[in-house]
Protein backbone atom coordinates (compact mmCIF):
# COMPACT_ATOMS: atom_id res chain seq x y z
CA UNK A 1 0.00 0.00 0.00
CA UNK A 2 2.88 2.70 0.95
CA UNK A 3 3.75 2.70 -3.11
CA UNK A 4 0.18 3.34 -4.18
CA UNK A 5 0.38 6.57 -5.70
CA UNK A 6 -3.56 6.35 -5.71
CA UNK A 7 -3.61 5.95 -1.75
CA UNK A 8 -0.97 8.36 -0.90
CA UNK A 9 -2.17 11.55 -2.98
CA UNK A 10 -6.04 10.68 -3.02
CA UNK A 11 -8.39 9.44 -6.32
CA UNK A 12 -7.33 12.88 -8.21
CA UNK A 13 -3.60 12.16 -7.58
CA UNK A 14 -2.72 16.17 -8.10
CA UNK A 15 -5.34 17.29 -10.55
CA UNK A 16 -4.86 20.99 -10.44
CA UNK A 17 -7.93 23.59 -10.14
CA UNK A 18 -7.88 23.78 -14.18
CA UNK A 19 -8.22 20.02 -14.48
CA UNK A 20 -11.53 20.38 -12.43
CA UNK A 21 -12.80 23.32 -14.15
CA UNK A 22 -11.94 21.40 -17.62
CA UNK A 23 -13.11 18.22 -16.27
CA UNK A 24 -16.46 20.20 -15.65
CA UNK A 25 -17.38 21.77 -18.39
CA UNK A 26 -16.80 18.64 -20.16
CA UNK A 27 -19.20 16.57 -18.18
CA UNK A 28 -21.50 19.57 -19.59
CA UNK A 29 -20.61 18.93 -23.24
CA UNK A 30 -20.20 15.38 -23.97
CA UNK A 31 -20.57 13.86 -27.04
CA UNK A 32 -23.53 11.58 -28.00
CA UNK A 33 -21.34 8.18 -27.72
CA UNK A 34 -20.24 9.44 -24.28
CA UNK A 35 -23.86 10.16 -23.13
CA UNK A 36 -24.83 6.84 -24.66
CA UNK A 37 -22.15 4.98 -22.81
CA UNK A 38 -22.96 7.51 -19.69
CA UNK A 39 -26.46 6.44 -19.18
CA UNK A 40 -24.98 3.12 -18.93
CA UNK A 41 -22.55 2.79 -16.92
CA UNK A 42 -24.72 5.30 -14.95
CA UNK A 43 -26.91 1.95 -14.13
CA UNK A 44 -23.67 0.69 -11.89
CA UNK A 45 -23.00 -2.42 -13.99
CA UNK A 46 -22.19 -5.70 -11.60
CA UNK A 47 -22.33 -3.08 -8.98
CA UNK A 48 -19.71 -1.52 -9.89
CA UNK A 49 -19.57 3.20 -9.62
CA UNK A 50 -18.22 4.88 -12.64
CA UNK A 51 -17.27 8.74 -12.55
CA UNK A 52 -17.39 10.65 -15.65
CA UNK A 53 -15.16 13.13 -16.79
CA UNK A 54 -12.47 12.11 -13.59
CA UNK A 55 -9.78 14.09 -13.40
CA UNK A 56 -6.31 12.69 -12.24
CA UNK A 57 -3.24 14.13 -12.20
CA UNK A 58 -2.72 16.21 -15.45
CA UNK A 59 -5.51 14.25 -17.46
CA UNK A 60 -9.44 13.74 -17.29
CA UNK A 61 -10.59 10.37 -17.97
CA UNK A 62 -13.54 10.03 -19.69
CA UNK A 63 -15.03 7.21 -17.07
CA UNK A 64 -13.18 5.81 -14.68
CA UNK A 65 -14.07 3.45 -11.76
CA UNK A 66 -11.25 3.73 -8.94
CA UNK A 67 -12.71 0.40 -7.25
CA UNK A 68 -11.53 -1.76 -10.57
CA UNK A 69 -9.05 1.10 -11.36
CA UNK A 70 -10.41 1.44 -14.31
CA UNK A 71 -10.51 4.09 -16.82
CA UNK A 72 -12.61 3.87 -20.52
CA UNK A 73 -11.78 6.59 -22.88
CA UNK A 74 -14.08 7.56 -25.71
CA UNK A 75 -11.79 8.95 -28.72
CA UNK A 76 -13.68 10.97 -31.16
CA UNK A 77 -11.73 11.94 -34.51
CA UNK A 78 -8.62 14.61 -33.16
CA UNK A 79 -7.80 11.28 -31.57
CA UNK A 80 -6.02 10.89 -34.95
CA UNK A 81 -4.39 13.98 -35.19
CA UNK A 82 -0.30 13.54 -34.50
CA UNK A 83 -0.43 15.65 -31.17
CA UNK A 84 -3.40 13.95 -29.70
CA UNK A 85 -1.71 10.47 -30.37
CA UNK A 86 1.19 11.80 -28.55
CA UNK A 87 -0.58 13.16 -25.58
CA UNK A 88 -2.85 9.76 -25.50
CA UNK A 89 0.08 7.93 -25.55
CA UNK A 90 1.79 9.62 -22.61
CA UNK A 91 -1.48 9.59 -20.32
CA UNK A 92 -1.49 5.94 -21.01
CA UNK A 93 1.83 5.56 -20.06
CA UNK A 94 1.09 7.45 -16.99
CA UNK A 95 -2.04 5.48 -16.18
CA UNK A 96 -0.45 2.28 -16.85
CA UNK A 97 2.15 3.70 -13.82
CA UNK A 98 -0.16 4.08 -11.19
CA UNK A 99 -2.00 1.19 -12.28
CA UNK A 100 -4.57 1.94 -14.21
CA UNK A 101 -6.11 -0.41 -17.23
CA UNK A 102 -7.33 1.48 -19.63
CA UNK A 103 -10.00 0.49 -22.59
CA UNK A 104 -10.12 2.87 -25.36
CA UNK A 105 -13.20 2.57 -27.70
CA UNK A 106 -13.91 4.97 -31.27
CA UNK A 107 -16.91 7.13 -31.21
CA UNK A 108 -18.24 4.66 -33.80
CA UNK A 109 -17.73 1.67 -31.86
CA UNK A 110 -20.36 3.11 -28.99
CA UNK A 111 -22.69 4.25 -31.36
CA UNK A 112 -22.91 1.13 -34.11
CA UNK A 113 -21.15 -1.63 -32.03
CA UNK A 114 -22.66 -1.04 -28.54
CA UNK A 115 -23.22 -4.15 -27.59
CA UNK A 116 -19.66 -5.45 -28.16
CA UNK A 117 -18.12 -2.48 -26.32
CA UNK A 118 -20.41 -3.28 -23.55
CA UNK A 119 -19.73 -6.95 -23.46
CA UNK A 120 -15.98 -5.74 -23.12
CA UNK A 121 -16.09 -3.54 -20.53
CA UNK A 122 -18.21 -6.12 -18.65
CA UNK A 123 -16.17 -8.98 -19.17
CA UNK A 124 -13.63 -6.84 -17.22
CA UNK A 125 -16.21 -6.25 -14.51
CA UNK A 126 -17.14 -9.61 -14.22
CA UNK A 127 -13.12 -10.85 -14.08
CA UNK A 128 -12.65 -8.26 -10.98
CA UNK A 129 -15.26 -9.69 -8.94
CA UNK A 130 -15.20 -8.87 -5.47
CA UNK A 131 -16.01 -12.44 -4.95
CA UNK A 132 -13.23 -13.07 -6.45
CA UNK A 133 -9.47 -11.65 -6.54
CA UNK A 134 -10.31 -8.23 -6.40
CA UNK A 135 -8.22 -5.26 -7.83
CA UNK A 136 -6.05 -3.26 -5.85
CA UNK A 137 -2.42 -2.93 -5.49
CA UNK A 138 -0.76 -5.12 -7.06
CA UNK A 139 -2.47 -5.24 -10.21
CA UNK A 140 -0.91 -5.54 -13.52
CA UNK A 141 -1.84 -2.50 -15.31
CA UNK A 142 -2.87 -3.09 -19.03
CA UNK A 143 -4.27 -0.78 -22.46
CA UNK A 144 -6.85 -3.17 -23.97
CA UNK A 145 -7.83 -1.07 -27.26
CA UNK A 146 -10.89 -2.48 -29.18
CA UNK A 147 -11.54 -3.09 -33.00
CA UNK A 148 -12.83 -0.11 -34.92
CA UNK A 149 -15.70 -0.51 -36.67
CA UNK A 150 -15.36 -1.56 -40.71
CA UNK A 151 -15.82 2.17 -42.26
CA UNK A 152 -13.69 4.08 -44.76
CA UNK A 153 -13.27 6.80 -41.57
CA UNK A 154 -11.68 4.07 -39.33
CA UNK A 155 -9.32 2.68 -41.50
CA UNK A 156 -6.72 4.46 -40.54
CA UNK A 157 -7.49 2.90 -37.09
CA UNK A 158 -6.68 -0.78 -37.69
CA UNK A 159 -3.36 0.02 -36.99
CA UNK A 160 -3.27 1.58 -33.32
CA UNK A 161 -6.90 -1.21 -32.23
CA UNK A 162 -6.18 -4.41 -31.37
CA UNK A 163 -9.08 -6.93 -32.17
CA UNK A 164 -11.68 -7.66 -29.36
CA UNK A 165 -11.06 -11.90 -29.93
CA UNK A 166 -7.29 -10.94 -28.82
CA UNK A 167 -8.25 -9.27 -25.77
CA UNK A 168 -10.38 -12.60 -24.55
Amino acid sequence: MKNDPLKISGIHDGATPGVYRNAARLRENMTEPKIKLCNYLKTKPLGYKFRRQHPIAGYILDFYCHKLRLSVEVDGGYHLKKEQKIKDSQKTEYLKSVGITEYRFTNEEILLEFEKSIELINSKLRADNPLGAGAGVGIKSKTWLSSSAPSVKNLQLKIKFLPISAMQ
